[in-house]
């Protein structure tokens, strides 16, 4: 995720609604209006710390590393589900965040019906290429709530150029991690077992020039 640039939205308190059978809750509207967001072409909203945050997706470098992702993990991904980069919310009903992952994977009958959201239980693996900007919301926001709720997390930490695997959630966020420098194969826990080859997300230098060449 790029730079967030908008912060739209405190959390309002508990309303009711005329006609409901129960009153609508701080992040049900939250989650309302972030659906319903008319966001510019190029940018996403999610809700991040009771806060509407509308951002710009991945500088258009970072495909080359999504799709090799998306490419690796499609043959691996559990029954039913499938890898993907495109913009979808996920809702986190419980921690009270939506989240629009730069890759994910899921189950496919989550994403039937009319909704605006699709329930973050769905999820079997979320990755997130790191900015500067949002580097802190990945490795700290973010880790605590997937670490809850979807079983792999990948940190693809552009700026140190490594990648870490969380996995084995729990009420206390992941229970284990592996780092590996990009170049190094990653081993991608349960369900999908295999070593991901990160040799692809190295950026070759460009030669430097000859000061002396005519």
């Amino acid at each position: 995720m790029e730079d967030a640039v908008t912060a739209i939205l405190e959390r309002p308190m508990t309303t009711d609604t005329p006609g409901a059978e129960e009153p609508l809750t701080g992040f049900d509207d939250l989650l309302r209006t972030t659906e319903e967001l008319d966001t510019p072409d190029g940018f996403k909203a999610e809700l991040i710390r009771g806060k509407i945050v509308v951002s710009p997706w991945s500088r258009p470098f970072y495909k080359l590393y999504m799709r090799s992702l998306r490419l690796q993990l499609a043959a691996h991904v559990p029954e039913g589900h499938d890898a993907d980069t495109s913009p979808f919310l996920f809702s986190f009903a419980s921690s009270e965040r939506a989240y629009g992952p730069d890759l994910h994977v899921a189950d496919l009958a989550a994403f039937r019906g009319n909704a605006r959201h699709v329930d973050g239980d769905a999820l079997s693996l979320v990755a997130e290429l790191t900015s500067v900007p949002t580097r802190d919301v990945d490795w700290q926001e973010k880790l605590e709530v997937y670490g809850r709720h979807v079983p792999v997390y990948l940190v693809l930490d552009m700026q140190a150029e490594e990648i870490t695997a969380f996995w084995d959630p729990s009420d206390h966020g992941y229970r284990a991690r592996t780092t590996v420098p990009f170049g190094k194969p990653l081993p991608i826990p349960a369900p999908f077992g295999f070593d991901l080859d990160t040799s692809e997300f190295i950026v070759p230098e460009e030669p430097e020039e000859d000061d002396a060449a005519e």
